[in-house]
């Protein structure tokens, strides 16, 4: 089974690498309008599947796009936004005809200055989509945002990849996230986009992020309102595919002179359905599956803190964030196995799953900002975060012979893993104006104390449950990095440079207490 995945993957992956949807855009004069915004449109109902900027020479390209039935709609400041038409795309290369965009028009007798984001702003070091604002800002969650944002693809399983890379890290308000694979899924699938200020896509990270993190940085800002006086939002969405889910919250801000207080909170709920069909050939079989996903997910997101303006220059602040989620999937599916000679099948495997996970997420934070009018920076931050994971599956494999009534054998079994993951650290950056450039240089303590007890039981056909010691295990891990970086960078007529150096330190423990490991340590022990 694991097998046919990949290759199907494998085979997806190949396909998908091959479809584009290319074109241009122009302004009147026929130039080629540099880091508008293009977002491809469903045709029938106007949402926004994907976006996308323009290069230097107004081409833009989206990849990895299913078939369908398409517009495209451009923006940039200062022009009127334009409109292709509707096309049907069947998933090969397609060249689209230019988009032309006007310039706005202006009334000098009223003028009224207004402040606007575009929804992609692309910048030396990376590109931000600035969600707050816009019809993106409902109804979606963070995942969402991200499988809709530039260069990033988020596949079957929920894994990010980002300009064609793996190994992409998260980051939550400048702050990396320990979470991986489905934890990180789950967790971006339980913030709501309503929560969201903007999206920074770093493809080439600077030497002020963390070494792990060269594949690509997707840093996740969250909304902190400065406004003064009392002010605050209510927001709620609800939508219907094959079940219905719906979301809501509550944003409240507080600002006087020396004091800002600021907190929000937000629930997300609703079923989600996948359906999954596999053909394959192999050797001498053929292996023809389904699978029916319906997952359910209950989220609450809240975030409180304080800043206190000491004066025009130095603020301290506090935080709070947090996020409780549970997470209840089952899956439906069967797979029958026939000879490709007869063609008859002789073999069923039916596999219905269920997932039951809950996640708890609670951040600390004290921090210092000095910020002065001619480019001087200091931020200095204190976390301490704390992640509680609980985990339980039932996977059965149950194999019947080819009228399906009478069982053959069966695999039958539970993984029940809990994960504890306290984060501790500080770090300072700062920055100033060097030879018309920007200098940065800073350090980070950290320390991660991680506890993951895997276990895993075989269940018979009475449905008792027996604990498999060869096959779980409990590993508890410590790190501490210790960091110091110095950056470079400067902007030249269409052209943009970064140089710099990040130093880091190491220190690692871990200790496996499976039975398997303590076999193979007395193993060794033995032959020495």
């Amino acid at each position: 089974m694991r097998f046919l995945v990949l290759a199907l993957g494998l085979f997806v992956f190949q396909n998908l690498s091959a479809q584009k949807i290319e074109g241009s855009v122009k302004d009147v004069d026929g130039k080629g309008l540099t880091a508008a915004t293009v977002s491809l449109l469903n045709g029938k109902d106007s949402s926004i599947v994907k976006l996308n900027a323009t290069d230097k020479d107004g081409v833009y390209i989206f990849e990895h796009i299913a078939p369908g039935y398409y517009m495209l709609m451009a923006s940039a400041v200062g022009f009127d936004k334009a409109y292709s038409g509707t096309f049907d795309y069947a998933g090969d290369d397609k060249k689209l005809a230019d988009i032309q965009m006007a310039a706005s028009a202006t009334e000098m007798s009223a003028v009224v200055v207004t402040a606007k984001k575009p929804l992609i702003e692309v910048k030396s070091d990376k590109m931000i989509v600035n969600v707050e604002g816009t019809i993106n800002a409902t109804g979606n969650d963070a995942l969402e945002l991200l499988r809709k944002s530039p260069g990033v693809l988020v596949d079957k399983d929920d894994n990010l990849s980002m300009a064609g890379k793996n190994g992409v890290r998260v980051y939550i308000d400048g702050k990396p996230s320990p979470l991986r694979g489905t934890d990180l899924a789950n967790y971006l699938k339980s913030t709501q986009s309503s929560s969201v200020e903007a999206i920074e896509l770093i493809t080439n990270p600077s030497a002020k992020y963390e070494a792990e993190g060269n594949a690509g940085i997707i840093n996740i800002r969250l909304k902190k309102n400065k406004s003064y006086g009392l002010n605050g939002s209510v927001n709620a969405g609800y939508s219907v595919a094959k079940y219905a889910k719906y979301d809501g919250g509550i944003n409240l801000n507080y600002r006087v002179e020396k004091v800002n207080l600021f907190g929000n909170y937000n629930h997300n709920q609703g079923l989600r359905y996948n359906n999954l069909g596999l053909y394959r050939e192999q050797a001498d079989s053929v292996f023809d599956q389904f699978a029916n996903q319906v997952n359910d997910l209950k989220s609450h997101n809240f975030k409180a803190g304080l800043d206190y303006f000491i004066n025009d220059k130095n603020t301290l602040g506090v935080l709070v964030n947090g996020s409780i989620s549970d997470f209840v999937e089952n899956n439906d599916g069967e797979m029958t196995i026939a000879p490709q000679s007869t063609g008859v099948v002789d073999r069923i495997l039916k596999a219905n799953s269920d997932i039951n996970q809950s996640n708890k997420n609670f951040n600390y934070n004290l921090n210092y900002r000095y910020a002065d009018t001619s480019g001087h920076e200091l931020n200095v931050d204190a976390d301490y975060g704390y992640y509680n994971i609980r985990n339980n599956q039932l996977i059965p494999n149950i194999y019947y012979d080819g009228s399906g009534t009478t069982e053959l054998f069966r695999n039958v079994y539970r993984m029940i893993a809990p994960t504890d993951i306290d984060i501790y650290s500080f770090k300072a950056d700062y920055e100033q104006p060097l030879m018309k450039g920007k200098l940065g240089y800073g350090g980070k303590i950290g320390y991660v104390k991680t506890d993951n007890d895997f276990g895993q039981y075989n269940v018979d056909a009475n449905n008792n449950e027996s604990f498999d010691r060869n096959r779980s295990n409990r590993f508890e891990y410590t790190e501490s990095v210790n960091a110091l970086y110095v950056n470079y960078n400067k902007q030249f007529k269409g052209i943009a440079i970064q140089l710099g150096v990040r130093a880091e330190q190491t220190n690692s423990e871990g200790l496996s207490t499976g039975e398997q490991f303590i076999n193979m340590s007395m193993h060794l022990m033995i032959q020495l």
